[in-house]
């Protein structure tokens, strides 16, 4: 265990195959390269190292890198500063308006600290407030209809109506439409609620674009949208010099879909999660790793972020990073609700 550790420890600063020899001269562990040897012939019968090309040294497998991050990975010690750097900047970025700005700062800010790709899902609105809804005079027959969402979210749409409407009008109706819907999650809007509104409102065009809007944003509780930053790192990598392997990656990253997608899965365990080059079942991903994060408002679970980068990554790092900027986008999220 001590040596697989202390090749994984090397090859991930090194990014060169390592051999007995060196295992020995940088790491006290009372034995001699011979037997440092015989024992890393071992671990790549295990199938936890590998021997790249006809090198001389060792770099870990996926199973090598797997066993390291369970069991024998030292936790990366994280100082207050940089946690104060995290709740700082995620804080600041919590009076944003819009919960986009928020996410695509959550984003930046990860990429810069880890230096590696980062990606994070968007809330899904189920869990989302209705703060009010605001029916806004474009001219003599257009509205624009305005549904804020608690925390940050905003829907919007335009309606055309064959008549003009009175300026009092659209407020008593905005005023009637957010005292009944405040409060009321996402989640709980339904076809009874939308039933009551084609009662209670007089116009039945008006009535009827209050109702799309609110559909629009039920549609959206189902809706994955991602946010990546720092797509270019992966290229600094010594493992994407290899052309081919670079393009598929970033074909797939650039599906924006496919990746909120693999994030939501990797979404479904709460919590810090590590997935390992082929433990990915996309085969662009397979030189990867991915180590992600949920986020919550309140107890429950809105979104997923994380970082990518190739298996040689500094997973202590990387984790402990993860964990921080989860943490304080929860911690953000949830005042904003609370507020």
């Amino acid at each position: 265990m001590r040596i697989l550790q202390a090749v994984t420890d090397d090859y991930i600063v090194t990014a060169e195959p390592i051999g007995s020899r060196t295992v020995a001269r940088r790491h006290d562990l009372g034995i001699s390269p011979a037997t440092i040897r015989n024992e890393m012939a071992d671990l790549e019968e295990l199938g936890y190292l590998q021997q790249p090309h006809t090198s001389a040294g060792r770099i870990p497998s996926d199973k090598g890198y797997r066993y390291y991050v369970d069991e024998l990975m030292e936790p990366y010690p994280k100082t207050e500063a940089e946690r104060e750097l995290v709740r700082r900047e995620v804080r600041a970025r919590g009076h944003a308006q819009a919960m986009e700005e928020l996410i695509f700062r959550a984003a930046r800010l990860l990429s810069a600290l880890s230096r590696y790709t980062a990606l994070v899902a968007a809330p899904r609105l189920g869990a989302a407030e209705v703060h009010h809804l605001q029916l806004l005079p474009l001219d003599p027959r257009r509205i624009l209809l305005v549904l804020v969402l608690r925390p940050g979210f905003v829907v919007n749409r335009m309606v055309s109506v064959g008549r003009l409407v009175a300026p009092g009008e659209l407020q008593n109706l905005s005023e009637y439409l957010s005292r009944r819907l405040r409060g009321m999650t996402v989640s709980g809007l339904g076809a009874t609620l939308f039933s009551e509104l084609r009662e209670d409102i007089a116009d039945p065009v008006l009535a009827e674009a209050a109702i799309e809007l609110l559909e629009q944003a039920l549609n959206g509780e189902h809706s994955e949208s991602a946010y990546l930053d720092g797509i270019t790192n992966i290229l600094h990598q010594p493992e994407f010099r290899d052309v081919e392997k670079a393009r598929e990656l970033l074909g797939f990253l650039d599906d924006r879909e496919q990746v909120a997608e693999m994030l939501a899965e990797y979404g479904k365990t709460s919590g810090i999660r590590v997935t390992i080059g082929s433990e990915h079942p996309r085969a662009e991903m397979r030189a990867c790793s991915v180590v992600t994060a949920t986020y919550s408002i309140g107890s429950t679970v809105v979104g997923t972020l994380g970082v990518l980068g190739p298996t040689r990554m500094e997973y202590a790092r990387a984790v402990a990073l993860v964990e921080m900027v989860a943490e304080s986008l929860s911690d953000t999220l949830t005042e904003a609700m609370k507020g």
